[in-house]
This record gives C-alpha cells, sequence and structure tokens, in this order.
C-alpha cells in the first residue's frame, strides 16, 4: 500500500481555453478510499487516468509513495484499474482473464494458482472460474474485474465508475462488495463517480470536482451536513438542497431574512456569524434540505419555530418506498419537503412547513461560499 500525491496538476488539451484539470493538489493517504465525484466534464476521470498513466500531465507531478511517477509507464506503477465496461476478454475464461496479467510478468504456475484461487474465494465465484464472460451476468463480470485487479496486489486501485453499466439492484450489492474487499484488503483506492449516493456511502473521504477545480475535500458527513458551497450544497443529496434568494435585515436586534413574500428569524448564533460579516443589509442564499422542513402537529407547535413557518401547495407527490417527497409551491418557488409515507398529504392539498432553522444554511449570493 502507498499514499498518492497530486502535486499542483494541470491538463490542458490542445484548442481548449479552459483546463480539463486545473491546481489540483491532494495527497490520497496510505489505506485510505478517496472518491472524486462531480459532473460529467468536471476532469474526475482525467485526473485517474493521469494517474493510470494513460494520459499525459501538461503540468505537475504525480507521487506513488516516494517516487514521481509522471514519465514511468502504465504496467510498471504498480496499479491496477476496474472499468466500468469490465474489459473482459471474451475468448477467454474467468480463470484466463484473472490470470493474464500475471502471465504477462511471467509469475510462476502455482504463484498465479494461488493469487487467482485466493482471489475467486474473496469474491466467491470460484465456481464460475471455468466460464467465459457471455456465460456471466453484469455483476458477475464486474467481480472477475475485481478479481483481476486484486490479484495484482497492486500499490493502488483505480475505479473508474466500476457500477454505472449495472441495473440498481446490482449497483446496490456490488457498492456492498466494493466496500467489503476494502475493508478487507485495506489498499489505497481512488474511485471515481458521477453518482453522489456511491460517494457518500462508499468513500472514506470524498472530493467534490467542477471544472477541473476542487469544489470541498471531506468525510461524508461534512460534505453533506456543512457544503462550502452552493455547488457543493446543490449536487451532494436527493433531492439536492432546496434554496431561496432573500436580505438580511436588523429589527429591534434580531436578524431576519426576507423574501418578497416571507420573513423569516435566524437563531442567534445564525445571527452573530452573518453580523460579523457584514450580511447585514446583503441578498443572502438560504439552504434548507427536505428533511429539515417540519410538517407535524407537534413539531408546528415548537415555540422557536413559530416564526418560520409558511402555507405550501403539494403539486407533486413521489413515493419512494420509506420517504415520500412532496414537491410544494410557496407562492415564491418550488419548495420539496420530505414525509413519512404513512402521512395522508394529497396533490393540491395546502399544508403548514416549518424551517429548522438551526439547520439552515446560508451561502453569499455573489462568492456561492458558506456563510453559516
Amino acid at each position: 500500500m502507498s499514499k498518492v500525491l497530486f502535486h499542483h496538476i494541470y491538463k490542458r488539451y490542445a484548442g481548449e481555453k479552459r483546463a480539463a484539470v486545473n491546481d489540483f493538489h491532494l495527497e490520497v493517504e496510505d489505506g485510505e478510499f478517496l472518491v472524486l465525484v462531480g459532473p460529467s466534464g468536471c476532469g474526475k476521470s482525467t485526473l485517474l487516468r493521469m494517474l493510470a498513466g494513460l494520459e499525459d500531465i501538461t503540468e505537475g507531478n504525480i507521487y506513488i509513495g516516494d517516487r514521481i511517477v509522471n514519465y514511468i509507464s502504465s504496467k510498471d506503477r504498480n496499479i491496477a484499474m476496474v472499468f466500468q465496461n469490465y474489459a473482459l476478454y471474451p475468448h477467454m475464461t474467468v480463470y484466463e482473464n484473472i490470470a493474464f496479467g500475471l502471465r504477462l510478468r511471467k509469475l510462476p504456475k502455482a504463484e498465479i494458482h494461488e493469487r487467482v484461487s485466493r482471489a475467486a474465494k474473496i469474491l466467491e465465484i470460484e465456481s464460475q472460474l471455468p466460464k467465459l464472460p457471455k456465460q456471466m451476468s453484469g455483476g458477475q463480470r464486474q467481480r472477475v474485474a475485481l478479481g483481476r485487479a486484486i490479484v495484482r496486489e497492486p500499490e493502488v486501485f483505480l475505479m473508474d465508475e466500476p457500477l454505472s453499466n449495472l441495473d440498481a439492484k446490482l449497483r446496490v450489492q456490488m457498492r456492498e462488495e466494493i466496500g467489503k474487499l476494502y475493508r478487507r484488503l485495506r489498499t489505497t483506492t481512488v474511485y471515481v463517480t458521477h453518482d453522489q449516493v456511491e460517494a457518500l456511502t462508499m468513500g472514506t473521504r470524498i472530493v467534490v470536482m467542477k471544472d477541473g477545480i476542487i469544489q470541498q475535500v471531506a468525510k461524508p458527513e461534512e460534505i453533506y451536513k456543512r457544503p462550502a458551497n452552493l455547488f457543493v450544497a446543490g449536487f451532494i443529496g436527493s433531492p439536492p438542497m432546496n434554496f431561496v434568494e432573500g436580505k438580511l435585515r436588523l429589527r429591534e436586534g434580531q436578524c431576519l431574512f426576507e423574501t418578497r413574500k416571507h420573513t423569516l428569524l435566524i437563531p442567534e448564533e445564525k445571527s452573530t456569524i452573518l453580523r460579523d460579516n457584514g450580511c447585514i443589509g446583503k441578498t443572502v442564499i438560504l439552504g434548507i434540505r427536505a428533511e429539515n422542513l417540519l410538517y407535524r402537529d407537534e413539531d408546528l407547535a415548537r415555540p422557536e419555530l413559530l416564526p418560520n413557518q409558511f402555507e405550501a401547495v403539494v403539486e407533486i407527490k413521489e413515493l419512494l418506498g420509506s420517504d415520500t417527497y412532496l414537491y410544494t409551491n410557496n407562492k415564491e418557488q418550488r419548495i420539496v419537503v420530505r414525509v413519512d409515507p404513512h402521512t395522508a398529504f394529497e396533490e393540491g392539498q395546502s399544508i403548514r412547513v416549518a424551517i429548522d432553522m438551526q439547520r439552515a444554511h446560508f451561502f453569499d449570493k455573489v462568492s456561492e461560499v458558506l456563510l453559516c
């Protein structure tokens, strides 16, 4: 196992004005499971390919352990990569696919057999070894691809959206499998995905990217509960965070958030931060997640929530099994509220909702950074 260091990495393609990767500087700890997440075109796969030696680096250095690998060929970097399309040889059996890389390295037959057998046991595909890839399901093929990576006993695993070709049920299953594999092997892993659910459930640390630039690096819980800016807040979480634009006012010593139709009272702790940052009189963005909008009678009766309530009409009701989301309109904009699936709300119904302001976020409208 080894740490990985991206030392001020740039990637520019000929004819492109904007860098695909812009001053990416990050250390991946030894034994860490780091997830790179972001929308298509944000530079995450380009970074992985530069680490793998499949793309040239325009500027900066990549270290695996203590050595710079910029000009070391992919096969000599002691990494193993798992792709989204499995990349299996269709004419070879599962055993031959897993053993292929070891045979190229001219390892002894006995060692090859021992490594393949051990990987197959870990992944529970021992009975599949004589089969061809076409005789297997998508999940089994992805296990074979993982097996081919495991037998190399690399310093670093690289995974480029390995679950994107699987159906929803298999994706959940393979997330668990990869998680168990990581906990067993503890090999440094860099995992690329555009799926924020994968990022939150799998990573020990997450890097959120946009336009080739790091937006935030943090543990999953912090990314979700304290997003660094509007982009992260809107990208991480399903459904996305609700955003409301309004002005901050000071009235009789109390800090208020005013929209065209509503006035909300901001708790003292957040008020102090906003005042100290010179935000009074400025337009800011309030962010609140669907689960932090309260609707039960016992919540609406809480004294601290009385000033921060509004009426909204249910436009769409979306049942997702364990949760139900109400897409409501409060005469200003659409607000998504998470409710208990057993609650009898229907489309067209008017409901009363309170904002839990202790869990609200405020973002600067111009810089889009988190204020509090």
